[in-house]
């Protein structure tokens, strides 16, 4: 089994910050990549940033400059720092990670969502 669980939501004015954790556990052989995806009411959820194990970043581009991420490798967590929160940034927050179990098997997990919401 492997879990992904989210902490760091709530709500927030306008131009402030939250940070986002996710922690992976269980049966887990290695992560390739970590993420962070956003769904809005009546909207796809779309990928928000990622990281590889590496450190290679990628950014959407509506956060770049706003939204940190960052990963422990040791401890198979990813944070994402967001700064310059707008109520447009207001959605539920999932937890993404591109990982190989033990018994070799390899997939997409997601966290169970966080929410974020941004008020004008």
């Amino acid at each position: 089994q492997v879990q992904l669980v989210e902490s760091g939501g709530g709500l927030v004015q306008a131009g402030g910050s939250l940070r986002l954790s996710c922690a992976a556990s269980g049966s887990i052989l290695s992560i390739n990549s970590m993420g962070w995806y956003r769904q809005a009411p009546g909207k796809q959820r779309e990928l928000v940033a990622s990281i590889t194990s590496g450190g290679s970043t990628n950014y959407a581009d509506s956060v770049k400059g706003r939204f940190t991420i960052s990963r422990d490798n040791a401890k198979n967590t990813v944070s994402l720092q967001m700064s310059s929160l707008k109520p447009e940034d207001t959605a539920v927050y999932y937890c993404n990670a591109d990982l190989t179990r033990r018994n070799y098997y390899r997939g997409d997990y997601w966290g169970q969502g966080t929410q974020v919401t941004v008020a004008s």
